[in-house]
């Protein structure tokens, strides 16, 4: 009998993991696959740098500059202050360092388990059952906390939401290729197309990059992924930062992931919470989840901490994870981010074509681009008089 089981050992499940466990709870951190690798671009903004400042001891890339790209090549580039300066990592590098640090604060690792259905008694969720290379397995707690992503058995389960429809989701692809380039190091650069979403390519090292496509609602259904991908590997600019034709495919996936915002009526139940992925913590513009994630998972752990202490796992009391200012923020900052997401995209990237074009020319208008696409400010009505 475990304090809290935790279905996925992500980054919300294992940050949640290390929170409850430097706590002194005992915790089950339930794991499908300690070995695979989420398909993402990799990148790591300042926040959750600031979580894990260990992370800036490695020998990572400093992104000091983000270069963007319009349908029609309209190009805005900018220097990041050394406050918001970022990084890109190897995602399955990422995953690792974080659920390492829950073990080495005391959750209990148990990989190669999936997880499928809760176990119940008096009515009441007490556990879940996992399937293994060695048969069925059950572990018991007395709070549950599921983070094993958008495609989770247990959320289903839970009742707590449905499956996803495709206008809420993104599918990406993407891989990492071996071989000299001429990426800027310093430099992450992405591509907006006339599709709704965006391409990228980020350098991992002098030897290494991440590049790939996601899209994402009805376009999902309207362009195929994977020529979508292979035109933008194969377009003339792309070409001439990876000019050889012998890069070796280090890995390649793909994978669907929530992008219309967080499910505030999904997050709770008696004995349960829906952290992450799992219920649409992932930023709908950029298609960013871990620093959200890792908020998830903080503000459930310390609401476990609590519901432990007072013996007290109501769908009442676990509101405050729900309830909390920091949760509350997130959800209205998605929602904002959702609606400035349907108008850049609007008429197949007119208007996002002509924002970075004028921004080209207008060192304050390229401020509040910036300020827009990396920050919750609203458009004002002179920034939009300028692209209608």
């Amino acid at each position: 009998m475990f304090d809290v089981v935790i279905s996925g050992a992500g980054p919300s499940g294992s940050h949640c993991a290390e929170v409850l466990s430097t706590a002194g709870f005992s915790v089950a951190l339930i794991e499908k696959d300690a070995d695979w690798r989420k398909p993402c671009g990799g990148g790591i903004n300042h926040r959750v740098l600031d979580m894990y400042p260990e992370l800036r001891k490695l020998n990572l890339p400093k992104i000091r500059n983000i270069a963007m790209h319009s349908a029609g090549y309209n190009k805005l580039e900018y220097q990041v202050s050394e406050r918001a300066r970022g990084t890109v990592m190897d995602r399955l590098d990422l995953d690792n360092f974080i659920r390492n640090k829950a073990i080495d604060a005391g959750a209990e690792l148990f990989d190669k388990n999936l997880s499928f259905d809760f176990i119940y008694k008096n009515q009441k969720r007490v556990g879940i059952k996992t399937k293994t290379p060695s048969g069925m397995k059950d572990y018991y707690g007395n709070l549950i906390i599921v983070a094993d992503g958008m495609s989770s058995k247990l959320s289903l389960k839970s009742g707590l939401r449905k499956k996803w429809r495709t206008e809420e989701i993104a599918n990406g692809k993407c891989a990492i290729k071996q071989g000299k380039h001429q990426l800027d190091e310093e430099f992450i650069y992405i591509y907006f197309k006339p599709f709704k979403g965006y391409a990228w390519i980020f350098p991992l090292d002098e030897e290494r990059f991440n590049i790939g496509v996601y899209t994402f609602s009805e376009d999902n259904i309207n362009y195929d992924l994977n020529s979508v991908y292979n035109d933008f590997i194969k377009d003339p600019e792309i070409k001439s930062y990876i000019p050889k034709l012998d890069y070796r495919e280090c890995w390649l996936g793909a994978y669907p992931f929530p992008v219309n915002g967080i499910l505030e009526k999904s997050l709770i139940d008696d004995h349960v919470m829906l952290v992450g992925d799992t219920v649409g913590f992932v930023s709908p513009i950029s298609g960013e989840g871990i620093q959200h994630a890792l908020l998830s998972g903080k503000i459930a752990a310390e609401t476990a901490i609590k519901a432990l202490e007072k013996e007290n796992f109501s769908k009442e009391f676990l509101k405050e994870y729900k309830n909390h200012p920091k949760i509350k923020q997130q959800i209205r900052s998605f929602k904002l981010k959702k609606s400035l997401r349907e108008f850049f995209y609007k008429d197949k990237g007119k208007f996002l074509n002509k924002i970075l074009q004028l921004a080209e020319q207008d060192a304050e208008f390229r401020a509040q681009v910036v300020d827009i696409f990396m920050s919750k400010q609203v458009p004002s009505k002179e920034f939009l008089s300028k692209i209608l």
